[in-house]
């Protein structure tokens, strides 16, 4: 099929896509705002767990759209093809996910009208602080990385461009990362391996992400991705997911070497009730074991990667889970070395259960992300410029 062709193919039921996303994203709306106005009581958060459900799905999604733009900065900033042919994708991806995590983000601040202080007021010696430069400079950088791919004028400045944006993705991760390893007073946190484990798991998670909508959109249109580029995605991504299991591994191991955070660890991945069958099951064997097997068995297929990257996704919300809620259920140190008790619960470890409002927050999120990427590849071009053959068609019933 010609370049021509299928470049110019209308996406089949945008209409119900587009309400579907908007309609998913305004029940997350109405649930944030039923949060504000009867307070975190009808929530599942407390005084201990601070950030619950919706800060998963939001870390999710900014780290992921950091990651997701490694695609285009293998193709723009180190000049291969097959990655470039996906960048004005990749940079869309970018930006709908950072939309959808700041949306749950934003609202889930109990006060997101006074997003406007945080966006006024700067102390440079807080980390989130940083973010506030860090978010609004990504949006602006991959808009303007995305003018100069998709405007033919503008082609001379998509390296330079892509540079600045593959530089800007590193310094946002680590921002992201930083967050929780300036946090020393949780045992969970408090540690500089969280940056580069931070920036391992965007290019894994981001990578996933990309290739579930690449499929997609593939699949909606008739295509057929060729089997060289396949393997070199499938291969990238089996990279990733073993550095990111490995930095894991190398977390708790250097956490357990120390003697104050042995109880911890006991917790988190053996004593802890819902974390570890979450950490062992539903990240390490399922969300990292089961799609290495999936990319590396002998015959694997496009549909192989397609399941082995939504299971890397399953898995990213798994860990997180237990890294963000786990870590807060951990009753804080605050003198170490003594027992502290108190009618207020000093020492005890915290329960939390997800309500409805924060699952459907969080789930709102990804409707603004998905409702962003519909209406991207339906009003422009965004599909992956190759020369590629139209998919098989399906043998007719009772051959």
């Amino acid at each position: 099929m010609s370049r021509e062709t299928y470049s110019r193919l209308e996406a089949r039921g945008f209409w119900a896509l587009a309400f579907l996303g908007a309609a998913v994203a305004l029940a997350g709306f109405l649930a944030a705002h039923a949060m504000e106005t009867s307070g975190h009581v009808i929530t599942g958060m407390n005084n201990q767990v601070v950030w619950g459900v919706p800060h998963v799905f939001a870390i999710f999604m900014i780290v992921a759209a950091s990651g997701v733009l490694n695609v285009a900065s293998i193709g723009s900033v180190f000049g291969h093809a097959v990655y470039k042919a996906r960048a004005p994708l990749s940079g869309l991806l970018c930006l709908a996910l950072l939309s959808g995590g700041l949306f749950v983000l934003m609202l889930d601040l109990g006060r997101p009208e006074r997003v406007v202080v945080a966006a006024t007021h700067y102390n440079f010696r807080s980390v989130f602080a940083w973010n506030v430069f860090l978010y609004s400079g990504m949006f602006t950088i991959v808009a303007v990385y995305l003018w100069t791919l998709m405007e033919r004028r503008m082609a001379p400045w998509s390296k330079p461009a892509g540079l600045a944006a593959f530089v800007w993705r590193i310094i946002l991760t680590s921002g992201t990362g930083s967050i929780f390893a300036f946090l020393v007073a949780r045992q969970a946190y408090g540690t500089a391996l969280l940056i580069p484990m931070f920036l391992a798991m965007s290019f894994a998670w981001g990578l996933a992400a990309f290739l579930v909508v690449q499929s997609t959109m593939y699949a909606w249109n008739g295509l057929a991705l060729p089997a060289d580029i396949q393997r070199r995605m499938r291969n990238l991504l089996a990279l990733f997911v073993v550095t990111v299991l490995f930095l894991v591994a190398a977390l708790h191991l250097v956490n357990g070497y120390f003697a104050k955070n042995l109880a911890f660890e006991r917790f988190i991945l053996a004593d802890g009730g819902v974390y570890p069958v979450l950490f062992w099951g539903a990240y390490v064997v399922a969300g990292s074991l089961v799609p290495l097997a999936l990319i590396w068995r002998p015959g694997s297929t496009a549909r192989d990667l397609v399941v082995a990257a939504l299971l890397v996704i399953a898995g990213a919300f798994a860990l997180l889970y237990v890294f963000i809620v786990g870590g807060q259920a951990w009753p804080l140190d605050i003198f170490p070395g003594y027992t502290t008790s108190s009618t207020f619960g000093d020492g005890a470890i915290a329960s939390y259960a997800p309500s409805l409002p924060e699952v459907l927050l969080g789930v709102g999120g990804l409707a603004v992300a998905f409702l962003i990427t519909v209406v991207g590849v339906r009003a422009l071009r965004f599909l992956p410029q190759d020369d590629l053959p139209a998919a098989p068609a399906a043998a007719p019933a009772g051959r």
